[in-house]
């Protein structure tokens, strides 16, 4: 059962925190994030308190905006959940889900930690980087970062370290190659599967036509 008390003052924190944020990783994120967990965990065996904590604080500080520093995120949410007397393992388990939910934190790991609360909230995260929303997403980043579109001669690095990953400064267009595409198949739940199936599919779509612009064709 939710606390609601804790639950809106975290969104009131959150918002406050990521008043500034980059828009395709500002409050509207979060929300869109924490309203596909209420869907998802309506088939799923969870803690619906550590879901909704999870997804409302899982970007709160993303390493991206911390010049790569992964800790800020977990600390900033310990030391909010910590004043808001959360019970200890509840706030464990929120910042495991941190630690672990992003597609970077998880390239050359083995013996991650896994739950079924983090299963939901990565799909509903993952749901948010495809389809299109995704795209917009990707290419409002792409040009927060002053990048390239598309360059031809800049081709996708299908097998990128973390560390290659997180310092890529490649074209936009290479993003969906070197992880929008690959995320309908890391999706946990049965639901979140059927909603990235047609996601995935608008995104192809889109490439699609995106390639027949580039070479004339249309």
């Amino acid at each position: 059962m939710l606390n609601h008390t804790l639950i809106e003052a975290t969104k009131i924190f959150v918002k406050k925190e990521l008043a500034d944020a980059e828009g395709g990783h500002d409050w509207f994120h979060i929300e869109r994030v924490y309203n596909n967990c209420l869907l998802l965990s309506k088939g799923e065996a969870v803690n619906t308190e550590i879901v909704a904590l999870g997804a409302l604080l899982h970007d709160i500080a993303d390493s991206k905006f911390h010049d790569g520093d992964d800790t800020v995120g977990p600390r900033k949410a310990r030391a909010f959940l910590e004043n808001e007397d959360v019970d200890s393992s509840v706030i464990a388990h929120v910042i495991a889900i941190i630690k672990n939910i992003s597609f970077s934190s998880n390239i050359g790991k083995t013996n991650a930690f896994n739950s079924l609360e983090l299963q939901v909230v990565q799909d509903a995260d993952r749901l948010d980087a495809i389809g299109a929303i995704g795209i917009a997403r990707a290419f409002n980043y792409g040009g927060f970062k002053n990048r390239a579109i598309y360059n031809p001669d800049i081709k996708p690095n299908l097998n990128m370290t973390k560390a290659e990953y997180k310092e890529s400064t490649a074209p936009t267009i290479n993003h969906f190659y070197e992880k929008l595409l690959i995320l309908k198949d890391t999706l946990n739940t049965k639901s979140g599967k059927r909603i990235a199936t047609d996601r995935h599919l608008y995104m192809e779509d889109f490439l699609e036509q995106f390639f027949s612009e580039v070479n004339g064709k249309k």
